[in-house]
C-alpha cells in the first residue's frame, strides 16, 4: 500500500464551507420531518429522488432547483429529499466511482482530496439554492463525515449492507439510514443488518474509541434481487410488502418501515418501468391500511435527459452510470402519484 498525501482535516473543512445557522436549523426541521415520516406521525410519503450518480455541479443544481419547484405543489402528499450520490460502488472495481473519486467526470485521473472539497461544495450549494437537504450513499464510512452535516438521509447499499463495519457506523450517524436488501435478496440478512444498525456500540472510528448510540430510524429498502444464475428478480410487490412486514415482527424490530427502489433489480435495469412499478406500489398500499403505514416511500432514479451515455459524453444532464427517466417523464410521474394519493 503506497500513501499518496494526507486528506484534508474534515473539520477545517467543514469550516470553510459551513451552514449558517438558519440553516442549520432549517435541516433539523427537515430532519425531523423525514423522521415523522418513518415513524408513522406525518403520513406523507418520502420521494428520494434524482441521478444515479452527480456526476457535475451544474447539471445537478439544475435538476434539484426544478425539483425544489415541484415540492410545494406535492407538499401534502410527499417530502422530497434529492439524490445526490457522490460515490458509487463498482461491481468489478472498474468504471465511474463518482464524484469522490472522479471531480471531473471527463479525467479519469482520480483525486479523492480534489473529490472531497468537490463534494462538500455541491451539497453545501444544493442548500444555498434550493433548502433541499440531501441523500447520499454510504459506501466509505469514514468518508461521511465531510458532508454528514449537510445532508438529511443516508444509504447504505446492497453490497455493503452485509460488512459489520458499515452496519456500526450506521447506528452512529443522527440521520435516517435506508439499508438495502442483499444482492442476494436475503430478508434475514437485511433485517439483522436493520437491528443491527439499531443497536448501540463501542467501537473504533476514524481513530478514535466511541460509543454510538444506535439509530432508531434505519430502515429496510428493497431494490430487488439477482439470483445464482445472475437472473434479475424484483420484490416490490404486494406480497414482497407482506412477507418482509412479518418478518419485521417476528425478528421484533421496532418502527417497522420499508422504501422501495424502483430501478435497479426491480425494473431489471430498464428505467422506465420505475413509472410503472412506482404506481403499483402505491396502488397496492392504498387499498391496504397496515402496509400502507408500513409503506414510507419510494426511491427513484431521474435525471434531466432520459437513459445514460458513456464517461465522457457531450449530453448535458444525462447520466452516466445507469439510466434515468428524463426530467418530462419526471415531473408528469410526480405529479400523477401526487393526485393518486391526495
Amino acid at each position: 500500500m503506497k500513501y499518496i498525501k494526507k486528506l484534508p482535516d474534515a473539520d477545517e473543512l467543514i469550516s470553510e464551507y459551513s451552514l449558517t445557522d438558519e440553516q442549520k436549523q432549517n435541516r433539523l426541521n427537515y430532519l425531523k420531518n423525514i423522521e415523522n415520516i418513518l415513524s408513522g406521525k406525518d403520513k406523507r410519503k418520502l420521494l428520494i429522488i434524482g441521478p444515479c450518480s452527480a456526476d457535475r455541479e451544474d447539471a445537478v443544481l439544475e435538476y434539484t432547483n426544478r425539483l425544489a419547484g415541484l415540492q410545494a405543489e406535492v407538499a401534502d402528499c410527499f417530502l422530497i429529499v434529492p439524490r445526490v450520490y457522490t460515490s458509487k460502488p463498482r461491481t468489478n472495481g472498474l468504471g465511474y466511482k463518482g464524484l469522490l473519486h472522479n471531480p471531473d467526470s471527463w479525467n479519469t485521473q482520480e483525486d479523492i482530496m480534489a473529490g472531497i472539497i468537490a463534494t462538500r461544495k455541491m451539497h453545501l450549494h444544493v442548500v444555498q439554492q434550493t433548502g433541499f437537504f440531501a441523500a447520499d450513499e454510504m459506501l466509505y464510512p469514514d468518508s461521511i463525515y465531510y458532508t454528514m452535516d449537510l445532508l438529511a438521509y443516508l444509504a447504505v447499499g446492497a453490497r455493503s449492507v452485509e460488512d459489520q463495519f458499515h452496519r456500526m457506523a450506521a447506528s452512529g450517524v443522527k440521520l435516517p439510514v435506508g439499508l438495502k436488501n442483499p444482492t442476494s435478496g436475503d430478508f434475514s440478512t437485511l433485517l439483522n443488518a436493520i437491528s443491527a444498525a439499531k443497536h448501540s456500540y463501542h467501537m473504533m472510528y476514524r481513530g478514535w474509541e466511541v460509543q454510538t448510540e444506535g439509530n432508531p430510524f434505519a430502515h429496510a429498502v428493497l431494490r430487488g434481487y439477482m439470483d445464482k444464475g445472475g437472473r434479475m428478480h424484483s420484490n416490490y410487490h404486494y406480497e414482497n410488502l407482506c412477507e418482509l412486514y412479518d418478518a419485521y415482527r417476528e425478528y421484533n424490530i421496532g418502527n417497522a418501515a420499508v422504501v422501495i427502489d424502483c430501478n435497479h433489480c426491480n425494473s431489471g435495469k430498464n428505467y422506465l418501468e420505475q413509472i410503472r412499478i412506482a404506481k403499483e406500489v402505491l396502488y397496492n398500499c392504498h387499498n391496504n391500511s397496515i402496509l400502507n403505514n408500513f409503506f414510507k416511500g419510494l426511491m427513484i432514479e431521474s435525471y434531466l435527459e432520459d437513459g445514460k451515455q458513456l464517461v465522457g459524453g457531450n449530453v448535458y444532464g444525462q447520466s452516466i452510470t445507469d439510466s434515468c427517466l428524463g426530467w418530462t417523464k419526471t415531473e408528469r410521474l410526480i405529479r400523477e402519484m401526487a393526485e393518486f394519493i391526495s
